[in-house]
């Protein structure tokens, strides 16, 4: 996508320099900031410090961290010690483990010698791939938002609620939930996009940041005010992304995401989740027992972090001396509450026979 008239992915391999270069996301929406990822500790901290957020893009870095760590030793031994110090980052989002074991079980029959030219040459395919999946996430979505915008008088918006960032930042370019949405935009539908906060690290000012550069009209609410919109007839549709959806089609997304589908059923609102292929995880059934939630640092609950007065990025303390921060960063939405999952493939039901019409190869594979 394209900020200020240039294209940009959220990272990109710097031939001049041999090294991976991203969006360091922490100092958005006020600042952007390039940086280097030049060791395999700066593809750890870049994962878990969250300089390089949302599922996709999270396998994407992986995949580049992994062609790193055969550059520099390019045996057995060090490719499974990689693989080890790379998924421990984050436990929720299976884009994560789904990139390194592509990474490993493709770079194993490969010659010590050439294991690094094959492993840097996958990581472009999978950063590639990524931005196909989600160009035709966007085409499929595209076909909902036009058949609301039929039903609306001549000029309305279609009005689309958002929670999180599943935007171009959280991808390697288009984003998941945002593509219906630039594309609805691109293609002239008039639109307008209700983005959540999405406490406690308001990647809801990213979405806005991104909307904002591409010209979508946005408004950017508190994560309580959704309901409200619901009740009032302001939402058209919901639009989420996922980390992890199990093979019966429960969803894993930032916290706050099931209370927004429970709001969307009690209101009659479409909920739609834009899956990626990569992001099911077929070994997984039940979301709510199985998928593990990572609990972050209380200090994301009890600070946070904004623009002074004085230009300067600075982080306040919010809450009194002493008090304790509870911080799990998902929550899982059962597929009941889920009217559809919008993929590359198309459009199915939130069940596992909709996932597996859809893709009876991975689900064939999984057996």
């Amino acid at each position: 996508m394209k900020i200020d008239g240039t294209h940009y992915r959220s990272l990109w391999w710097n031939d001049d320099k041999d090294v991976l270069e991203i969006i360091d996301q922490r100092w958005l929406p006020h600042e952007f900031r390039v940086v280097p990822v030049a060791t395999m500790q700066d593809f750890a901290d870049a994962i878990y410090q969250m300089r390089v957020r949302g599922a996709p893009l999270i396998g994407a870095t992986a995949a580049y961290g992994m062609a790193l760590a055969m550059a520099e030793d390019p045996t057995d031994a060090n490719m499974d010690a990689a693989w080890t110090f790379l998924e421990k980052t984050r436990p929720t989002a299976i884009n994560l483990r789904w990139a390194l074991d592509r990474c490993r079980a493709a770079l194993r029959p490969v010659a010590e010698a050439d294991r690094a030219a094959a492993a840097l040459t996958l990581a472009h395919e999978i950063a590639d791939e990524d931005v196909e999946i989600n160009r035709r996430i966007g085409e499929n979505g595209l076909a909902l938002i036009h058949e609301i915008a039929a039903r609306k008088p001549a000029g309305e918006p279609v009005r689309v609620l958002t929670h999180c960032n599943a935007g171009w930042l959280a991808t390697v370019d288009w984003g998941t939930a945002t593509s219906p949405m630039y594309h609805a935009h691109d293609a002239g539908v008039a639109l307008h996009v209700w983005v959540d906060e999405t406490r406690p690290r308001n990647q809801g000012a990213l979405t806005a940041w991104e909307l904002g550069k591409h010209g979508v009209p946005h408004t950017y609410i508190t994560d309580n005010a959704g309901g409200h919109l619901m009740q009032h007839g302001m939402v058209d549709l919901v639009i989420t992304g996922t980390d992890r959806t199990t093979r019966r089609g429960d969803v894993c997304n930032k916290i706050g995401t099931y209370l927004k589908a429970l709001a969307a059923r009690d209101n009659g609102v479409p909920f739609y989740v834009a899956l990626p292929s990569p992001t099911i995880d077929w070994t997984v059934s039940d979301g709510v027992a199985e998928i593990p939630i990572e609990e972050r640092n209380a200090q994301e609950i009890t600070h946070v972090q904004g623009l002074t007065e004085d230009g300067r990025i600075g982080t306040v303390q919010v809450t009194p001396a002493g008090t304790d921060g509870g911080n799990p960063a998902f929550d899982v939405t059962p597929n009941r509450l889920v009217t559809g999952l919008i993929t590359e493939r198309g459009v199915c039901e939130a069940s596992e026979e909709g996932l597996a019409n859809l893709f009876p190869d991975f689900a064939r594979a999984a057996e």
